[in-house]
């Protein structure tokens, strides 16, 4: 497994206007600069403590992504470097975000995650839940936070057209906004996400291997 070959060979399949968050949890700092030095800047994690100790270990130019569900009162200790947070799932977290933000004098992006899987297990907004929020006087008063798009992760199933379906319900509701950015879609299925518009992928097994329990 060459972390190289693998990385090239995504980035070469990719559509220019496509983002890739190389998924780097569980894995080790040697791992994450072998990517870095193939030109990978755009690093996610899903856990405050691995993204804050690889954020002190790692160059600084790397762009951290916050891929997993975040926790209001974990927010202040990524507040003064995290590029992008993917998963927020309430309004009270977008509230926390800004104010941890404004302290360190930096605007946080943020996208809103919309939950399109059938599984109960998935964390997100619905449909009408994240129109709300678009929609808000109080999102336009919140100064250091900036929704730039939607995240939504697909049932873990074999079944293709579901998944499709998923995608596609997605797109046609960030189709009617006006933000920018639509991450969707992983290892198994970022191709799929990819051909139903995902403009921004996450891929970690497929660059780095299987995941480390």
């Amino acid at each position: 497994m060459s972390v190289e070959n693998n990385l090239l060979s995504i980035k070469r399949s990719l559509p220019e206007e496509v983002v890739l968050v190389a998924v780097s949890k569980t894995k080790p700092n040697e791992i994450i600069e072998e990517a870095y030095h193939c030109g990978q800047r755009i690093f996610g994690e899903n856990k405050v403590q691995d993204i804050l100790a690889k954020y002190q270990a790692l160059p600084k130019d790397i762009q951290w992504h916050m891929i997993g569900h975040l926790q209001r009162n974990k927010v202040k200790h990524i507040a003064p470097f995290i590029s992008l947070i993917h998963g927020v799932d309430s309004f009270s977290t977008l509230r926390e975000i800004d104010k941890q933000a404004k302290k360190h004098n930096r605007t946080i992006k943020c996208l809103l995650q919309v939950k399109i899987a059938q599984e109960e297990s998935k964390f997100g907004l619905s449909i009408v839940e994240t129109q709300t929020i678009l929609a808000s006087e109080e999102l336009r008063s919140l100064t250091n936070t900036e929704v730039v798009g939607l995240m939504g992760m697909a049932s873990f199933t074999d079944d293709q057209l579901q998944i499709q379906r998923e995608f596609q319900s997605l797109k046609s509701f960030f189709d009617q906004t006006n933000l920018k950015v639509l991450s969707m879609g992983m290892s198994g299925d970022y191709q799929l996400a990819i051909d139903q518009g995902s403009t921004m992928i996450r891929v970690g097994s497929a660059i780095f291997g299987s995941r480390n329990i």
